[in-house]
């Protein structure tokens, strides 16, 4: 598939949009943003996942081509980084690539929790700081709900104490989706964080409704279900709805979908490559499809 060149703006967006016209004119200066529900403050709609990607260990070479992956993705006004001390060497080359380039003002810095005793996880949390070398998370989760109740404890404590700006949980691959909507029910947390994408759309049920019902941001995993849906549609002409929303490849057709559902923030799509990444950040550029179009978007997926 042709990767083409997308060159957008530099600054995070401050319109959050929670639906877009069908036809609405491309905003050419900075992407697309939507608002945090509890807090007002606006995200712009591709962020960058690192998940696989970022575990490189000490390789400079591939230290210094997530360096320029990140550098791309700031110039291009992105926001949001996404982590996990799951993620083997991720936090470390995150923190790598933010020494190299500086803390960008826009950077939203959003990792998680993920060890069994709660106890443990003030250090955890401390130890991923350090990695990261950032005074403050934009969002602290609880990855996968592991030892979740103890966990929010102490993250709405830190919330309380102004030592994060964000409390989330998360689940990927459509599992414990029952224990998702209890917690999103009983429990004040800002950000709820699931798969959800083109051929995924389990979230559309109940999960993404809720969320939009209770004032809960939602980040979208697996986008591209780690390169799968890419590979799977690649030699395909797009369908013809991809003029409508300004979409010049299939990467970009995938995440129009996504952060066009009216429930959805920001969607993480993790990448190895400059293009790559240019090419998904162009997602948040242009118009972007309502309801009717997404639903056309479906089919034609569907029809592959």
């Amino acid at each position: 598939m042709d990767r083409r060149r997308f060159i957008g703006g530099a600054a995070a967006g401050a319109a959050a949009l929670a639906t877009w016209p069908r036809g609405a004119r491309a905003q050419a200066e900075a992407p697309f943003a939507k608002r945090i529900p509890s807090s007002g403050m606006a995200l712009p709609v591709i962020g960058l996942g690192t998940w696989i990607t970022f575990n490189v260990g000490e390789d400079p070479a591939a230290l210094a081509q997530r360096t320029d992956v990140m550098r791309a993705f700031f110039e291009m006004g992105g926001g949001m980084i996404d982590s996990s001390p799951m993620y083997g060497s991720a936090q470390a080359t995150v923190g790598h690539g933010l020494r190299e380039i500086g803390i960008p003002e826009m950077l939203f810095a959003a990792d998680k929790v993920w060890i069994s005793d709660a106890d443990d996880g003030p250090a955890q949390i401390a130890e991923t700081q350090a990695l990261w070398g950032v005074p403050r998370f934009g969002l602290m989760q609880v990855h996968n709900l592991l030892g979740w109740e103890g966990h929010l404890d102490t993250l709405e404590a830190m919330k309380a104490e102004g030592r994060i700006g964000h409390v989330g949980i998360t689940t990927s691959h459509g599992r414990r989706h029952d224990d998702i909507e209890a917690i999103m029910r009983e429990r004040p947390i800002d950000f709820v964080q699931l798969t959800y994408n083109i051929a995924d759309r389990e979230a559309e049920a109940r999960l993404l409704p809720l969320a939009a019902e209770r004032g809960i941001a939602v980040i979208a995993n697996r986008p591209f279900r780690q390169g799968a849906l890419v590979d799977a549609v690649q030699s395909a002409p797009l369908p013809a709805v991809a003029a409508e929303i300004g979409a010049a490849n299939w990467p970009q057709f995938l995440l129009k979908f996504i952060v066009s559902h009216p429930a959805v923030t920001v969607a993480i799509p993790a990448t190895r490559r400059v293009g790559h990444l240019r090419e998904n950040m162009g997602a948040a550029q242009g118009p972007m499809p309502d309801a009717a179009l997404r639903a056309e978007m479906a089919r034609a997926f569907e029809s592959l």
